[in-house]
């Protein structure tokens, strides 16, 4: 009879392994056939993106994911391109994208005569087109701002809009009012991932947009719910018009009875917050102040979820709405003057005490060795400043005016500026200066003390195996902790495993400890539609004679077969790859970047090779 292998299918087909059994003879046990190890089949999978995930790019975008199974050499190709497989099975590939809602990709991964196939579908975020046979039309998908906006009199809006190129644009507002718009004829502005990242300056030299419109709005009350008494856009090309709602209330802020209203970060009542509100220069922008709770000041305006509060007569800043609580009517703004300074030494600290008439908003500015305190909505009646011998790590103090409503004072130092914090203390604003320590030359970390925050979870990306960036980050902190204590530092970690753990524990970790620094490690990538063999400069590419051989090789064995513009096969450095869009870095990050190559072949095919 025929003993046979298990039958199992590989790429479609079944493949059936038989072994002959040997005949029976006297006196001879019959020879035990010879089974090989068992392989699992090759098996494809595919992280990014995933079933759910809607690419926002539409030129092109990351694709990554693993080969596991097979024997021998793994090759693996996208729509017919060549993408390398690394030892662990991971691949990245940079890939174009159609001019459509989804996108099909067909991979193909080969192994000693083992295969597997796999067509994988990605949803592309929808884009306007304009509609065909008509002269005139509107981007509704462009309105900017939408939403809500309130501002006091006498400011105003700009305006944008895509419309149809060399059209004339009017905005229509309910009682009669015709506003124009101008186009924009400033250069195009590139992806904040070209902003990032490149280095070719030809990547920052976009021509105007011939369909770009903009306007100024004066602040005036408009479409209060939305739906009645709203701003209609008029597009007139030829002998079509085009006409479509403005989708923008504006509201009006009375600053002759200022709304008073108080910051508060915690306002769930949920106890594990930080206490501290980021104010920022633009809405959504990036932190440039930190308000701690019961900062009060005036409300000036509002932009969807963002709030504008007036610091003083000059300065403002937006913070989120969700951290703002309104004050009973009528309560006055908090204003007045500053009393005179005083410095209180302390083992661990000096401390500048500071006597402000409420909890007025502030700013803590650091030179090398300075401090700027500004404090805003006050006049200063500081008439004498304590420090002289008071503690030989402040050198000298000085206080200025420098508009009507806002005062300074600033500590030159006699050591480099090694950390401060500030709270409230009844009425009084104090700013803690931390003593430096002492540095061993030879020993530099001896003695100090270092918080290391692996990021995430929750959230946290995927890299191409898989790996989770919370399991990466803890690997990476584990290891570094290793090396700071070797150097003779006390190195702690926030977390030393999996379990979820929000921001504000990190930090009052590192508080408890009494921590010198605080790092905090992510692994970070190039957004989609950012193409790193487009960004690089020439010289990097082409530098070796080699190297362009190599990489015209490769070009003629890789390039794209379907007209379509050309695929990147990269290398993944590191494996948790795709950075969580929108989570909060409260510190310094590390991690890993698509541009990083180090050595490892990546390949610009097509459009990308530039040769």
């Amino acid at each position: 009879m025929l003993a046979c292998a298990p039958v199992r299918w590989l790429g479609g087909m079944v493949t059936l392994c038989a072994v002959g059994c040997a005949t029976s003879r006297t006196g001879v046990a019959p020879a035990r056939p010879t089974t090989a190890p068992a392989r699992a089949p090759l098996q494809l999978s595919i992280v990014y993106p995933g079933p759910t995930d809607v690419v926002q790019a539409h030129d092109s975008c990351f694709l990554f994911g693993a080969v596991r199974g097979g024997a021998g050499p793994v090759t693996l190709s996208v729509n017919g391109t060549p993408v390398r497989v690394f030892a662990n099975g991971a691949w990245i590939a940079w890939l174009p994208l159609p001019d459509d809602t989804l996108a099909v990709f067909r991979l193909v991964a080969r192994a000693d005569g083992d295969s597997a196939l796999q067509d994988w579908t990605a949803r592309i975020a929808p884009r306007f087109r304009p509609p065909a046979g008509r002269a005139a039309w509107i981007d509704t998908t462009s309105f900017a701002p939408a939403g809500t906006v309130a501002l006091p009199l006498g400011e105003g809006i700009r305006l944008a809009v895509r419309a149809a190129p060399g059209a004339t644009v009017w905005l229509r507002l309910p009682w009669g009012a015709a506003i124009p718009f101008l186009p924009d004829t400033l250069p195009g502005e590139p992806a904040w991932g070209v902003r990032a990242f490149a280095t070719v300056t030809a990547a920052y030299r976009l021509p105007p947009a011939a369909d770009r419109y903009v306007a100024w709005l004066p602040a005036a009350a408009l479409c209060p719910d939305g739906k009645a008494a709203c701003a209609t856009l008029e597009v007139i090309a030829g002998r079509d018009t085009a006409t479509a709602r403005w989708p923008l209330s504006v509201g009006l802020v009375d600053l002759t009875f200022p709304s008073v209203v108080v910051l508060n970060d915690d306002t769930a009542h949920v106890g594990t917050t930080d206490s501290l509100t980021p104010g920022k220069a633009v809405p959504w922008g990036t932190y440039n102040w930190f308000f701690p709770t019961g900062t009060t000041s005036v409300l000036s305006g509002r932009w969807n979820d963002q709030v504008r509060l007036q610091l003083s007569q000059h300065a403002v800043a937006w913070v989120n709405a969700s951290d703002v609580v309104p004050l009973p009517a009528g309560t006055p703004p908090a204003g007045g003057v500053v009393g005179s300074v005083r410095l209180e030494p302390g083992p661990a600290a000096v401390t500048l005490r500071v006597p402000l008439p409420g909890k007025l908003p502030f700013q803590v500015t650091e030179q090398e060795r300075s401090l700027t305190l500004r404090v805003y909505g006050a006049g200063s009646d500081i008439n004498w400043m304590q420090y002289g011998r008071t503690d030989p790590l402040v050198t000298r103090m000085s206080y200025a005016q420098p508009t009507a409503d806002e005062v300074t004072i600033t500590l030159d130092l006699a050591r480099r500026v090694w950390g401060y914090r500030t709270r409230f203390d009844g009425r009084d604003l104090l700013l803690e200066i931390r003593r430096p320590p002492q540095i061993d030359p030879e020993r530099p970390l001896r003695g100090r003390t270092i918080v290391l925050d692996p990021g995430h979870p929750p959230l946290g990306a995927k890299g191409p195996t898989g790996l989770w960036e919370p399991v990466a980050t803890l690997a990476v902190a584990s290891k570094a902790k290793t090396l700071l204590e070797q150097a003779g530092a006390t190195a702690l970690l926030t977390r030393t495993d999996s379990t979820p753990l929000e921001l504000f524990a990190r930090t009052h970790f590192a508080e408890l400890h009494d921590a010198d620094v605080l790092v905090s490690i992510h692994a970070n990538a190039l957004p989609d539609g950012v193409n790193e063999c487009l960004l690089l400069p020439p010289p990097q590419r082409r530098a070796r004679p080699r190297a362009r051989r190599r990489a015209r090789r490769r070009a003629r064995g890789a390039g794209p077969r379907d007209g379509t513009r050309g695929l990147r096969a990269g290398a993944p450095d590191l494996d948790a790859r795709r950075a969580h869009r929108g989570s909060v870095h409260h510190a310094a990050r590390t991690g890993g970047s698509a541009t990083e190559r180090r050595g490892t072949g990546a390949l610009c095919a097509g459009g990308g090779a530039g040769d």
